[in-house]
């Protein structure tokens, strides 16, 4: 089959992947002119390993594993250590990986077989579905046509909201905010994550190689802004952190003033009651996404594209059967990793004080345990 696939984030390169390795033809599509790299390490865990493994790019990323989250702390606005992370609070195994997102990325990207081309600087501007293949008009203007067409576009998928309509008949917001920026790179030295709290905020450094990120955490109902607006984020960035000038906060809000490539979205899910129409499928947050506080984006991009790859391979030319598979079998791991968002929020910014002082107690006895 030919295939389209739009995006190039995790789930788009693993689509490119299991697609291609299946037998299909596959474009790959991506917006920006340069692979998105941006953010905080991920995790493979669970059956994504096995699914890596299938792939052959488990060595791969097991040779880049980082330890960021392992070494993470909370500190008071002085400095001073007030508790650690244990690994249990964050790891459901032993085996999962951290990996930053750049080398998963490279790592990928690097194993695309030679039937899966990537476009950069290309998206979806119509789709027209007609039974027999899916007509698309692309940004430049070109056309082309495709037996299938598969959204992994992310959270903001637009191959979502041509095909199933608004982004806010599917999203729902669980009441934070996230941002990353990038810091100076740090050699040598301190190689701790370390995070200040207040009562419904966290603000830290996260430090893997020799790379430092800002990290910004705030509660918040929904805010109604327009998320491709690079100074309307800045703004509400600074706004939230307003009149804090305790530990480095005022050097983390210069960095957040004067990166080109912040970071900033709602921590928000995607639910949707089917994943594909006509022939139409996402994958990925496009399809499902449980948010950064599950910890389990990159590992759910992995497993769904495998999964609908073997689907369709099994199948030949019975879509609707392949996608009900699919569907099926990702389901369960997109479900959980939904359910485990909500105590994540709560673990790394409490509430209140009451909450954020019984936080540090709970992780200073299991530490001393």
């Amino acid at each position: 089959m030919r295939i389209l696939v739009s995006g190039a984030g995790m789930a788009g390169l693993a689509a490119g992947i299991n697609l291609g390795v299946t037998g299909n033809d596959v474009t790959i599509v991506e917006r920006a002119d340069h692979l998105r790299v941006n953010g905080s390490p991920v995790d493979v865990r669970g059956d994504a390993l096995d699914a890596a493994r299938s792939m052959n790019v488990l060595d791969q990323i097991h040779a880049r594993r980082v330890t960021m989250t392992e070494r993470s702390q909370f500190i008071d606005a002085d400095g001073t250590v007030v508790a650690e992370l244990p690994v249990s609070e964050i790891s459901d195994s032993e085996d999962d990986i951290e990996i930053p997102r750049e080398d998963l990325a490279h790592v990928l990207h690097g194993a695309l077989t030679p039937t899966t081309s990537l476009v950069f600087g290309e998206s979806i501007a119509h789709l027209h579905d007609d039974g027999a293949g899916v007509d698309v008009a692309f940004a430049s203007g070109r056309q082309d046509r495709f037996d299938l067409v598969v959204g992994a576009d992310g959270m903001h998928s637009l191959t979502r909201r041509l095909t199933f309509g608004p982004e806010g008949d599917y999203l729902k917001h669980l009441g934070f905010y996230v941002a990353l920026t990038d810091l100076p790179a740090q050699r040598g030295g301190d190689r701790e994550s370390s995070f200040l709290n207040w009562p419904g905020h966290l603000i830290g450094i996260a430090r893997y190689h020799d790379t430092a990120l800002g990290v910004l955490n705030f509660r918040s109902d929904w805010i109604d802004y327009d998320y491709r607006d690079l100074d309307a984020q800045r703004r509400i960035l600074l706004d939230a952190f307003a009149g804090h000038d305790e530990w480095r906060v005022p050097e983390i809000l210069d960095a957040v003033r004067n990166d080109p490539e912040l970071y900033f979205d709602s921590v928000s899910q995607i639910h949707l009651p089917t994943w594909h129409k006509g022939r139409v499928v996402l994958v990925g947050d496009a399809a499902h996404c449980a948010s950064n506080l599950s910890g389990r984006g990159a590992s759910l991009a992995i497993t769904g594209t495998w999964l609908l790859a073997q689907a369709l391979h099994k199948h030949q030319g019975d879509l609707e059967t392949a996608f009900d598979e699919y569907e099926t079998n990702q389901r369960p791991y997109a479900t959980r990793a939904q359910d485990s968002a909500g105590p994540g929020g709560d673990l790394i910014m409490p509430a209140t004080q009451q909450a954020l002082d019984a936080r540090n107690e709970r992780l200073r006895a299991m530490t001393r345990g």
